[in-house]
């Protein structure tokens, strides 16, 4: 591993925990805090005004998304590596920020010091560093997609498990629709068998998990 300094511009609306980052890469030898900020616009306009090998990014905050600035970023200045930081590692978030933004890194914010530094190790060296809880989601999040491919769903069948999670009653859905009663409870029984449920909750259950409501 070579011994080059690299630079870090980090990013997230809460001041707390742009400081508990500063913290933990306080008085590493490779790695120098070049810049930060509270609000994404503010360091858009500011990165390439200093020398930044690599940025971390909260990825919900007002104004414009942690996805939206990696794309700019990506953009503009293509070779900075963007890591990005959340909460959680939903998995279809991640996929969206690997595809459109070619990011370098997901982790969570209850990472330890350790495990910064060597996501950050990586990452300068032109790897990639995804959390374990982050990997785990992005395999959960393929399995969903491959149940739903599976289940073949229709855009009718679709429309119906949307009005049933708001509470309709098959009459309801019929009106709605422009559908008779019965039509409505084949369908229903169709999208039980679809999707491997066998209840109204089970139906929701899944539908939530799949992204379908």
């Amino acid at each position: 591993m070579s011994a080059d300094k690299f630079h870090i511009a980090m990013v997230d609306d809460h001041q707390i925990v742009l400081d508990g980052l500063k913290t933990l890469i306080k008085g590493h030898p490779r790695f120098e805090l070049a810049l930060e900020s509270n609000d994404p616009a503010i360091l858009l306009s500011k990165i390439g005004q200093q020398k930044v090998d690599i940025l971390i990014t909260d990825i919900m905050m007002p104004g414009m998304t942690g996805l939206e600035l990696a794309r700019k970023v990506r953009e503009i200045h293509p070779d900075i590596r963007i890591m990005a930081l959340s909460m959680n590692g939903e998995g279809n978030l991640v996929n969206q920020m690997i595809n459109e933004s070619n990011i370098s890194g997901y982790i969570l914010k209850n990472i330890s010091r350790q495990e910064l530094l060597t996501a950050l190790e990586k990452v300068a060296e032109g790897g990639v560093y995804f959390s374990d809880e982050v990997m785990q989601e992005m395999l959960r999040d393929a399995e969903r997609k491959t149940d739903l491919e599976e289940a073949k769903l229709t855009q009718r069948e679709m429309e119906i498990i949307r009005l049933i999670e708001k509470e309709y009653s098959n009459k309801m859905i019929a009106e709605a629709l422009f559908l008779s009663e019965r039509t409505i409870e084949t369908h229903r029984k169709n999208i039980l068998r679809k999707t491997k449920t066998s209840s109204v909750l089970g139906l929701i259950k899944y539908s939530y998990e799949h992204n379908l409501v």
